[in-house]
C-alpha cells in the first residue's frame, strides 16, 4: 500500500505524539490551531485529516468550523475530540464528517480507520474487481459483495451461504486479499473429517498426542495466525466440537492436542454452508452461541439460475487465457435457459470439455451432448434404464429400491473419501442407514 498524506489537526502535544506513534509508515503533517490547519488545508494534498474540535483554551469548537474547508477539499475526514456530546457528535456529521471518535483507544481505532478508507479506495474499484476477481454482473450479487468488500478491513466474521458451486471459496479469499492481513488464508472442508481428525486438523498435534502422530503437527487455527481461517461446510461440524472452537475463536488461544503449553493466534473466521442455518439451529446441529460468534454478517450468493446475466462472462473468463469459444445464436440460448444445477463449478467444468474438442465454434448439439438433459429437474420423476425396469419385475420394486440406496451411498462415500459425515449430510439418511451398507460391504469384503 503506498503512503498516505495525513494532517493531524490538534493543539495538544501529547495528543499530536500519540498520533505519530499510530501512523507510523504514513506521510503526516501537523497543525496546532486552526490558522495553521488552514494554511496547511490551502496549500497541502492530503489523504485523511484527523481534527480536533476544541483548538486551545476557552475554544468555540473552532474545529467544526474546519470540517467544511476539509470536505470541500475531499479529504476524508474525521474528528477523535474529548468532547463527545449528542449535539456535538450530530453536528459534526451533518458539517460532513466521515467519522467520529472519543479519544483515547487511538492504537485500535486509527488503524481501523486507515482500513476503511483504503477499502473505501477499493470500493471505487469494485467494477474491476466484479470483471476480474469475483465475475458478476447481477445488481443483487454485486450489492451484497459490495457490502462484505467495505468490512474486509475488519476482525467482524462472515458467513456465507448458498448452494454448493455458487463461489463461496472464491469470495471468501476475495475478502482475504482485501483485508490488508498480512497472514495466509487458510481453509478447511468441516465434512471432510470425523470429529477426532478435525479436531487435530484445527488446533495441531504433538508428537505421540495419538496413535500415529509421529511428529507434531501445525494445525489450521496456528497456520491461519494474522490472517483469514475459512471454515467450509460448518453444519457438519459436532458440539463438541463447536465448544472447542468457540473458545479458542474467543480467546484467540487453544492446546494442540498433547500438549500442556497454550499457542496463540490472531485470526479472522469467515464459515461457509449450504445448508439451510435456521434449520440447522432449530434442529440443534448449531449451536446458538457458536452461530453468534461465526455470523457477523450474512452473505447470500444466489445460484446461477438466478443470475443468467453471469453466464455468459463466466465463459469469458474461463477461457481468457486459452482457446475463445463462440456460440451459435441456438447454442446460447439453450446455455441460457439450462438450469445450471451444480452451479459455476458446473459451468466451469463444462467449458473445460467443449474447450477440450476440435471446435471452437459451439453448436446447439454439441451443447445439448454435455449438459445432461435426463437429469431430472424438481419435481420431475427420474428417469431408469430397461435393467432396472426388469429387475423391478422380477424382484420386486422393494428390492429395486433398496439396491438402489445401497449402491448410491457406496458411491457417495467413495467420491468423500470414506467421510461418512459428508455422506450423512449430502444424501441425508440417518447414520443407521448408513451403517447398515457400511457393515454389509464390509461383510462381502471378508467373504461372508
Amino acid at each position: 500500500m503506498d503512503k498516505l498524506n495525513i494532517l493531524v489537526i490538534d493543539d495538544d502535544k501529547l495528543a499530536r505524539d500519540i498520533m505519530a506513534d499510530n501512523l507510523v509508515g504514513q506521510t503526516v503533517d501537523f497543525a496546532a490551531d486552526r490558522a495553521a490547519a488552514e494554511r496547511k488545508l490551502k496549500t497541502g494534498h492530503y489523504d485523511i485529516c484527523f481534527i480536533d474540535l476544541m483548538l486551545g483554551e476557552n475554544d468555540g469548537y473552532s474545529g467544526l468550523k474546519l470540517i467544511p474547508l476539509v470536505v470541500s477539499k475531499g479529504i476524508y475526514s474525521v474528528v477523535m475530540s474529548s468532547c463527545d456530546t449528542e449535539e456535538t457528535i450530530s453536528q459534526a456529521y451533518a458539517l460532513g464528517c466521515k467519522e467520529f471518535y472519543v479519544k483515547g483507544n487511538e492504537a485500535t481505532n486509527v488503524s481501523a480507520i486507515i482500513g476503511r478508507y483504503v477499502q473505501g479506495g477499493a470500493g471505487k474499484k469494485a467494477e474491476n474487481i466484479f470483471l476480474k476477481e469475483f465475475i458478476t454482473n447481477d445488481p443483487a450479487t454485486r450489492a451484497m459483495v459490495a457490502e462484505a468488500l467495505r468490512y474486509s478491513s475488519t476482525n467482524l466474521p462472515v458467513m456465507l451461504l448458498g448452494p454448493s458451486g455458487t463461489g463461496k471459496t472464491t469470495l471468501a479469499e476475495l475478502l482475504h486479499r482485501h483485508s490488508g492481513r498480512k497472514g495466509d488464508f487458510v481453509a478447511i472442508n468441516c465434512a471432510a473429517y470425523t470429529e477426532d481428525l478435525l479436531e487435530a486438523e484445527l488446533f495441531g498435534s504433538r508428537r505421540g498426542a495419538f496413535t500415529g502422530a509421529h511428529e507434531s503437527r501445525k494445525g489450521k487455527l496456528a497456520q491461519a495466525d494474522k490472517g483469514t481461517l475459512f471454515l467450509d461446510e460448518i453444519g457438519a461440524m459436532s458440539q463438541a466440537m463447536q465448544v472447542k472452537l468457540l473458545k479458542a475463536i474467543e480467546e484467540k488461544s487453544f492446546y494442540p492436542l498433547g500438549a500442556d503449553v497454550p499457542e496463540y493466534s490472531d485470526f479472522r473466521v469467515i464459515s461457509a454452508t449450504l445448508e439451510d442455518v435456521q434449520k440447522l439451529l432449530a434442529e440443534r446441529e448449531l449451536r446458538f452461541d457458536f452461530f453468534q460468534r461465526v455470523h457477523g454478517m450474512t452473505v447470500t450468493l444466489r445460484p446461477l439460475a438466478q443470475r443468467k446475466c453471469d453466464i455468459l462472462p463466466l465463459i469469458g473468463a474461463f477461457t481468457k487465457n486459452t482457446r475463445r469459444l463462440a456460440f451459435t445464436p441456438e447454442a446460447r440460448e439453450h446455455l441460457l435457459g439450462y438450469a445450471w444445477p451444480g452451479n459455476t463449478r458446473e459451468l466451469k467444468r463444462f467449458v473445460e470439455i467443449v474447450s477440450a474438442g476440435a471446435d471452437g465454434q459451439i453448436s446447439l448439439e454439441l451443447v445439448a451432448r454435455h449438459l445432461n438433459q435426463s437429469e431430472a429437474q424438481p419435481g420431475e420423476p427420474l428417469s431408469f434404464t430397461q435393467a432396472q425396469y426388469d429387475y423391478a419385475r422380477k424382484n420386486g420394486l422393494i428390492s429395486l429400491a433398496e439396491n438402489l440406496k445401497a449402491a448410491v451411498i457406496r458411491r457417495n462415500l467413495d467420491e468423500n473419501h470414506g467421510k461418512k459425515a459428508a455422506t450423512l449430510k449430502q444424501l441425508g439418511i440417518s447414520k443407521r442407514l448408513l451403517y447398515s451398507v457400511v457393515d454389509a460391504k464390509q461383510r462381502v469384503g471378508e467373504g461372508e
